[in-house]
């Protein structure tokens, strides 16, 4: 089962996180990047060039022994695959933000794991933007205290 949200799918939804995408681009500019030099973790998260970063803005469910049940594992796959078709197909700008951690900590285990955070797109559009879209993932608003998704249905 898909998770969807019918307020996702609406102009206030996208309005909302283009906001969000543009508070966190804030004076910082993209670097292009070709695709050989992304290796997709999951659907949330990338490597480029040595350093791991926690793609904002949207959530992905978790892949492997992280996922609560088999069809979040599923989902969390083809959210996987649809970034790396994604990242494929090139048109690729990475933009390292600030996380929303501790002073710090940022690039620690104490701020997301030790990853960085930023934004990529593909073709001009957020990648988040188009997962959200296809209902592989949902708006997570940057440094929101958002409870988890129900990604295994009820």
């Amino acid at each position: 089962m898909r998770f969807r949200s019918e307020p996702l799918r609406s102009g206030l939804a996208r309005i909302a996180l283009m906001l969000v995408l543009a508070l966190l681009a804030g004076g910082a500019h993209a670097a292009p990047v070709e695709p050989g030099q992304v290796r997709v973790i999951d659907g949330d998260t990338v490597s480029v060039g040595g350093k791991t970063y926690r793609l904002v803005g949207f959530d992905t469910p978790e892949t492997g022994p992280r996922a609560r049940c088999p069809a979040e594992r599923a989902m969390g796959a083809e959210a996987t695959q649809r970034l790396r078709i994604l990242v494929a197909a090139g048109g690729l700008d990475l933009r390292r933000v600030s996380c929303r951690c501790a002073a710090g900590t940022e690039g620690t285990m104490a701020c997301n794991y030790g990853r960085l955070c930023g934004t990529l797109t593909a073709a001009g559009r957020d990648v988040g933007e188009i997962l959200i879209a296809a209902g592989l993932a949902r708006l997570y608003p940057f440094g929101a205290q958002v409870g988890p998704a129900t990604w295994c249905g009820r």
